[in-house]
């Protein structure tokens, strides 16, 4: 039964963490490099990411800089910035690739929170899901015999207070991304 336990908080810490690394991709008018995250360049004929190809910085506040390693590769960069659903023009000297974020309109800052709200509400339903499974895991140990019924109950009610726990993190993520999002 405590296995069922582990699998079930090991979910969705999971689930937790995939949300943390997509709202470090969400561009909230401050440059971050997670932004370049899904961004792939063609490199000699494969899909590389620009954190494995160049020298990622903040150099202002809303200012991100691309120093490539290899110098040949700044113009695959570049168009890789240009055909991402980024956004932004890069501008490139011939040794650095600047990526200058604008700041963010009210319209653009509440798009932005519906989206974050969005995959909030997705992680939610992802750790209902897991809830959902571990229960039913449970169950099958007590139709087997496995555990008794009482068991059963008290398993029910410790997978929903993890459960009730994760969701409280997820909101509170979700809080905190918004927050962040509205003071820019």
């Amino acid at each position: 039964m405590e296995k069922v336990f582990a699998t079930t908080k090991e979910r969705m810490d999971k689930t937790i963490n995939a949300l943390k690394n997509e709202y470090a991709s969400v561009r909230a008018g401050r440059a971050t490099a997670a932004v370049l995250d899904k961004i792939k360049v063609d490199y000699y004929g494969v899909p590389t990411p620009i954190n494995q190809m160049a020298a990622v910085s903040v150099a202002e506040a809303r200012v991100l800089t691309i120093q490539p390693w290899d110098v040949s590769t700044l113009n695959a960069i570049e168009k890789a910035i240009q055909t991402s659903e980024l956004g932004i023009n890069p501008q490139n000297d011939g040794r650095i690739i600047r990526l200058t974020f604008p700041a963010l309109t009210e319209e653009r800052r509440k798009e932005l929170v519906k989206q974050v709200k969005k995959t909030a509400e997705d992680s939610k339903v992802s750790i209902r899901s897991t809830r959902r499974d571990s229960i039913e895991a449970l169950k099958k140990m007590e139709k087997a015999s496995e555990i008794t019924e009482d068991d059963l109950k008290n398993g029910e009610k410790k997978i929903q207070d993890i459960t009730d726990e994760k969701i409280k993190d997820v909101e509170k993520i979700c809080a905190d991304k918004e927050k962040e999002i509205m003071e820019i």
